[in-house]
């Protein structure tokens, strides 16, 4: 097997996450491991036939679509890096169908809440409480991802220009601007912080803020404004790019504000923004 080769391949020439390279290699050495039961194959003996059952175990034991879909993704990666090598005369992967994916809408917060949330809503004037209203803010003024936030550093912020700067997927840095009124919240957190940690996030013990922290304090002051289902950190980087959408922002420019490697990704809010305008035509026009 070249499992452990194109693992490198991955982490060293393409510059991928660690987390992604860990769901890279999962997904193989499960497909790895079916092979070898079912039809004592290995992966890199296997034929289409193999792969299309294994499709229907994951349906048949309720994988979601989608689950499959990324499984097939990290399939087609490893046989097309063998393809190249030459250890390969043809994919598996050929012809094989994928179950579909019913599109869903990204659920967002409406503006209203989102300006309920900052201006009449209070946070506790107190170091975890300026630094829940930065998290938020951040979330919403420049549509991050939490391992972006999580990962951000003192040096990469600056004031005076009102920018910041993050390391995005497959370590791609990006500059994303900033307001002026998130300016004066990093300020205002800034003179709380007594910590010499080069991360930004950090408890008052110096400790850095994790994950579930960040989800539970989204989640709380969410739940004061809006009744979505969703509340995440993922759901504000919606809110994000559907608010700036909305108010006339081109799209290429959201995709380079989200970091999206590709315009495909972002016109998702496209979709967001039509719903909004067929209800605006719905409620106003006499004969809608």
């Amino acid at each position: 097997m070249l499992i452990d080769e194109f693992l490198s391949h991955l982490a060293k020439e393409k510059r991928y996450a660690y987390h992604t390279i860990v769901s890279y290699k999962r997904d193989l050495l499960d497909f790895h491991a079916y092979c070898k039961e079912t039809f004592d194959y290995t992966i890199d003996e296997a034929v289409s036939k193999m792969v299309r059952s294994w499709f229907s175990f994951l349906m048949e034991n309720n994988y979601a679509p989608r689950s499959v879909r990324r499984k097939s993704s990290s399939l087609k990666s490893y046989y097309k890096f063998l393809l190249t090598k030459g250890a390969l005369e043809s994919s598996p992967m050929v012809g094989v169908p994928l179950p579909k994916v019913n599109k869903k809408l990204p659920e967002f917060v409406e503006e209203k809440s989102m300006v309920s949330l900052f201006s009449e809503l209070s946070f506790e004037k107190s170091y975890l409480g300026v630094m829940e209203r930065l998290i938020l803010e951040l979330f919403y003024d420049t549509g991050m991802r939490l391992s972006e936030l999580l990962d951000l550093k003192v040096q990469a912020v600056d004031l005076n220009r009102k920018q910041l700067k993050v390391l995005g997927k497959r370590n791609k840095e990006r500059i994303i601007p900033f307001s002026f009124a998130l300016g004066e919240t990093i300020s205002r957190f800034m003179a709380y912080r007594r910590s010499e940690s080069p991360f930004v996030f950090v408890l008052e013990n110096g400790k850095r803020v994790y994950t579930k922290m960040v989800y539970r304090i989204v989640n709380k002051h969410l739940n004061k404004v809006t009744t979505i289902q969703k509340k995440s950190p993922h759901i504000l980087r919606h809110t994000f790019a559907t608010h700036m959408l909305d108010h006339g922002a081109e799209l290429n420019a959201i995709k380079e504000l989200l970091g999206h490697s590709s315009l495909a990704a972002t016109q998702v809010y496209t979709h967001s923004s039509l719903e909004k305008i067929k209800s605006v035509y719905k409620q106003a026009h006499p004969r809608a």
